[in-house]
């Protein structure tokens, strides 16, 4: 259980990583204030509420190696814990 809990960390930290060097800025809505209507509709304001991130130089890099990290100490966690 341990192993796949790792595991998907590690694999979701690289994901994100990729991701963040990829994009420049993603928008955030309010999940309260917006509906499936409102993305589909061209005129109309998906949400009142946003939030603007932009990911920082480090932040991918630091993403992918600490998800690179994860994931070996997921397949080397067997091997220490095989007499349990």
């Amino acid at each position: 259980m341990w192993r796949s809990f790792f595991l998907a960390v590690g694999i979701m930290m690289v994901i994100v990583g990729a991701e963040c060097l990829i994009i420049e800025s993603a928008t955030l809505y309010a999940a309260a204030e917006t509906s499936a209507a409102d993305f589909i509709d061209p005129d109309g304001n998906p949400g009142k509420t946003t939030k603007v991130v932009s990911p920082s130089e480090w932040m991918p890099w630091t993403l992918l190696s600490c998800g690179a990290i994860v994931i070996l100490y997921a397949f080397t966690l067997p091997k220490r814990w095989a007499h349990g």
